[in-house]
């Protein structure tokens, strides 16, 4: 049920994004996480907008949940929309948010190498790092850039393993470096190749994964 409490020692992954629409390679990194990490599920955040995105081709908020339910279908996964009940558009109040609301719950935040690379432009971004751990997938053509950046120059000295954080031992500032084979499909890919997509799921009314509100 939405609200209740984690079992100890386990924390809930959070991957934000547009999900526009979601896809393949987004269960496949929850799924990773999940089995890395020992996370009781991952929920996967449904921007209403994304500050660093321009809003152009971007499909509805109640399309982009219905293709992400279709994508975590059967999965440990709740899709929500919640930032918008929140009212939140950074990550960093999104966060403080659901740490007051859900104040028995560890969460984990997931994000890719090609995120970590431009982390420092994220709002707060030291404050978010000081609230919940960070799990970043390897991603192709990133590393580089993410090892060099200006977040893991402050970020390197709080590194742990997996196998630390599954023994607890990941109190933030954590970041988590997980090597990953990951799936090569994107968002912008999938548009180009079917630019109807959301005709799919035109005029659907999903129910949120975490306060259970229909999204309209």
């Amino acid at each position: 049920m939405p609200g209740r409490a984690t079992r100890k020692g386990r924390a809930t992954g959070l991957l934000g994004g547009s999900f526009n629409p979601a896809h393949r390679g987004h269960r496949r990194i929850s799924l990773a996480a999940i089995d890395r990490l020992g996370l009781n599920s991952v929920w996967w955040l449904v921007s209403p907008g994304n500050p660093l995105k321009s809003g152009r081709d971007m499909a509805s908020l109640p399309v982009r949940v219905a293709s992400a339910k279709a994508a975590a279908r059967r999965a440990p996964i709740r899709v929500t929309a919640i930032e918008r009940e929140l009212g939140t558009r950074y990550t960093i109040d999104t966060l403080r948010a659901l740490l007051r609301r859900y104040p028995r719950r560890r969460f984990v935040w997931i994000m890719g190498a090609d995120n970590l690379a431009q982390f420092h432009r994220w709002k707060d971004w030291r404050a978010i790092a000081r609230l919940v751990p960070i799990a970043v997938f390897a991603r192709p053509g990133y590393q580089a850039r993410a090892f060099t950046s200006p977040a893991m120059a402050w970020l390197r000295r709080h590194r742990v393993s997996s196998a630390g954080f599954r023994k607890g031992q990941a109190a933030p500032p954590a970041l988590v470096w997980l090597r990953y084979d990951p799936d090569p499909i994107s968002a912008t890919a999938l548009r180009r190749a079917d630019p109807d997509w959301a005709e799919r799921y035109a005029g659907r009314h999903p129910r949120d994964g975490v306060t259970g509100r229909r999204i309209d």
